[in-house]
């Protein structure tokens, strides 16, 4: 599953509480004046932390459609900010700048199941992610990258590339397979998140889990992590629904796992070089 890796920087409360908070990075996403502190390393802690800490402040994100809101939690030794989202709306027909789509749907809990599958594939591109009350209303809340240093779309505005092309190259092969695999219609420059070592941060899945079979962008699937295919390989309905069941209808497992099964087949039949192999990322 996912790797040790180097903490994420948290702050004592009071020291959060003088901070100014800066301009966001990403839909929803930001850097904050911090100093260096106890350090929470494990998605395990994350979402323990999620769940329980207490609410000290929060605001509108700057940018995204859904109405995210920051939090900053605290448990009295850990301060560290979230991302919260309520939205949970179901329409049978939408009418968007990408067009008409029925069946249309743009839930918190796609977040949260977005974040179950990731984990359950070992990827750890997801930020920890867990369903909790905010203002009387079910939502997500979704821990707070740190150390960003751009979102994807000032990275193309500045044309940077990444100092290992290699690694960014697969990076983004693995991002497109977990779109298609979600059908997330969403994705977006402003919710692919960079941070200081390059590591990439997929945030934001609240319009993914559609109900096509069939991944929607097959031409995006160009090459795949030979481990990953071994794990999507071993996904089933069982264990999809103990990690995901409270946030994804029987219809939305029903069309991923036909959308797996597509996915797989794709590069079984294709060359060896569709495969490749990489180090565990940091988390």
């Amino acid at each position: 599953m996912i790797a040790a890796c180097r903490p994420f920087s948290v702050v004592a409360t009071s020291v959060l509480l003088l901070a100014v908070w800066t301009a966001s990075a990403g839909a929803g996403q930001a850097t904050s004046s911090t100093t260096p502190g106890p350090a929470i390393a494990t998605q395990d802690e994350r979402e323990a932390f999620l769940t329980s800490a207490r609410i000290v402040r929060s605001e509108s994100a700057s940018k995204g459609v859904t109405n995210t809101v920051r939090v900053t939690l605290s448990d009295g030794t850990i301060t560290h900010d979230a991302s919260v989202q309520t939205i949970d709306d179901a329409r049978q027909k939408f009418e968007g700048p990408k067009g008409i789509e029925f069946n249309f749907k743009d839930s918190w809990r796609f977040n949260v199941a977005a974040y179950k599958i990731d984990r359950l594939l070992g990827l750890g591109m997801i930020p920890a992610t867990v369903d909790r009350l905010y203002n009387g209303k079910r939502g997500s809340f979704t821990w707070w990258v740190d150390d960003v240093l751009m979102d994807e779309e000032e990275r193309q505005r500045r044309q940077q590339r990444a100092p290992n092309a290699a690694d960014w190259d697969q990076q983004m092969w693995t991002m497109r397979l977990f779109d298609q695999l979600i059908a997330n219609v969403d994705r977006n420059m402003g919710n692919l998140l960079i941070d200081q070592g390059w590591n990439m941060w997929l945030i934001d899945h609240s319009r993914a889990f559609r109900l096509n079979g069939t991944p929607r962008s097959q031409g995006t699937l160009s090459r795949v992590e030979r481990s990953l295919l071994d794990r999507l390989r071993q996904l089933d309905r069982d264990i999809v629904r103990r990690a995901a069941g409270p946030y994804l209808t029987g219809e939305e497992i029903s069309a991923m796992l036909k959308r797996r099964d597509r996915i797989v087949a794709l590069f079984e039949k294709g060359s060896p070089t569709l495969f490749f192999d990489r180090q565990p990322r940091c988390c």
